[in-house]
């Protein structure tokens, strides 16, 4: 069960989609739920509804608002396709954190106003690109927040990145979950242990998980990578994080 959202932000109309179980009485918690670095499509819709299904209410805002409505995807094409991804990774350079913080803010009001949202803590998760994103948006409201995950996130630790997620981690108050893919180029073992050194030192409640045999992707069923025994080992986790942090 889904409705569109159309989202008035300082940068424009966000489009976002709502979802809730089937003859869900409302309010449920709430979660936000930030597709990875193509965008919203068919299968984050069903992501989406099946983490709705547990008993929440998913808030999945279109990331690209700002440029396009929509998917960022042509019809027929794959945001893998090699005249579609330098287009993407345009579009994903132009969400820094100033321009994430500003989202975050937003979506929060919207689940304020929204009926279906109850109140009280609310879950955040990301994949791919949106990995920092749920931990910027944790760090940013740790009073809001009281759980965060991100599944095969890119590029969390990277020495030389000035916005890292790993610079703010020390203000998260609620809990965190990693899922990693031990083949994922985006996000080698050095970053890992780096940013898992960081949480540790800033006392923040984490789990990380390798999962063995994946690939960055592996819980997208559109693409070449996906996992089918690591995507629902991601849906278990998130299960289990929500249950104990939302109810």
């Amino acid at each position: 069960m889904s409705r569109a959202l159309s989202i008035q932000t300082n940068d424009g109309v966000m489009d976002a989609h709502l979802f809730t179980p089937a003859n869900a009485n409302a309010p449920l918690p709430a979660v936000v739920l930030f597709t990875d670095i193509g965008g919203l499509r068919p299968c984050y819709h069903d992501k989406a509804q099946t983490v709705a299904d547990d008993g929440y209410a998913i808030l999945m805002p279109n990331i690209y608002y700002r440029d396009i409505a929509g998917s960022p995807v042509p019809e027929g094409k794959s945001f893998r396709d090699d005249d579609v991804l330098p287009k993407l990774f345009e579009l994903a350079g132009k969400l820094t954190p100033k321009a994430q913080k500003s989202d975050f803010a937003t979506l929060l009001a919207t689940i304020d106003a929204e009926a279906e949202f109850a109140n009280g803590p609310l879950g955040v998760v990301g994949y791919c690109l949106t990995g920092a994103f749920a931990l910027r948006m944790a760090a940013a409201h740790p009073d809001r927040v009281a759980a965060a995950a991100a599944f095969h996130a890119a590029r969390l630790a990277a020495e030389d990145d000035d916005n890292s997620p790993l610079h703010i981690v020390g203000d998260i108050r609620g809990r965190v979950y990693l899922g990693h893919a031990d083949k994922d180029e985006h996000l080698p073992p050095e970053q890992i242990a780096r940013l898992d050194g960081a949480l540790a030192a800033a006392g923040v409640h984490f789990t990380t998980e390798l999962y063995t045999n994946a690939r960055h992707g592996y819980t997208a069923s559109d693409v070449p990578a996906y996992n089918e025994a690591a995507d629902a080992r991601h849906y278990k986790r998130l299960t289990t994080l929500f249950e104990e942090t939302l109810g």
